[in-house]
């Protein structure tokens, strides 16, 4: 069964589903490292390259390939989601936010080669790769994200982007969807 074939006859099958339900979703698509590698690319100047492998109205799956860049703090809208880490070590650090106030930073985890962690509705983290080593991560969100908002801690500024921009400040006008106004604690 090819990897497609794979995603859908899983994921066409998951309605609503509770994050339980997501993460053994995503253990059963049996993927490996050596299915990902023809979709890997490079990031070229962005924390990360991400290619979408699978996507309904319920849920999109994407493989994320990471440069030495950390990507901004960042929520996944509505979304809630299980990220698999296929290769190398995650720094994942994970923020409180109270309204109208920026993120701030709680505590920083590493992930390693098999490791998952969850990311839930509304809230905010940001990942980098360990040290020198190769980052290659797996994400399965429900429902696909749309509505993810960015922060940029140093300028005290918050936006929400569209889906061409990834958890990094839009490097064009068309990608921010919306300015949020943000005040330091």
């Amino acid at each position: 069964m090819t990897l497609n074939e794979r995603n859908v006859s899983i994921l066409d099958g998951i309605k609503s589903p509770s994050a339980l339900q997501l993460k053994e979703a995503l253990e059963s698509l049996e993927i490996s490292l050596e299915d990902l590698k023809p979709f890997l690319q490079s990031p070229e100047g962005k924390p990360y390259y991400r290619r979408l492998l699978y996507q309904n109205e319920e849920a999109e799956l994407l493989v994320m390939n990471w440069s030495d860049i950390e990507c901004s703090p960042h929520d996944h809208g509505n979304s809630l989601g299980w990220i698999r880490v296929m290769d190398g070590g995650a720094l994942n650090t994970v923020y409180e936010v109270k309204d109208g106030l920026l993120p701030r930073e709680l505590f920083t985890r590493t992930y390693q080669k098999g490791s998952f962690f969850f990311a839930p509705k509304r809230g905010i983290h940001k990942m980098q790769r360990g040290d020198g080593e190769n980052l290659v991560t797996l994400h399965l969100y429900a429902p696909p994200i749309k509505g993810m908002k960015v922060f940029d801690l140093e300028t005290c500024a918050a936006c929400v982007v569209s889906n061409e921009c990834g958890a990094w400040w839009p490097d064009h006008q068309k990608q921010k969807l919306k300015d949020i106004r943000v005040r330091k604690y």
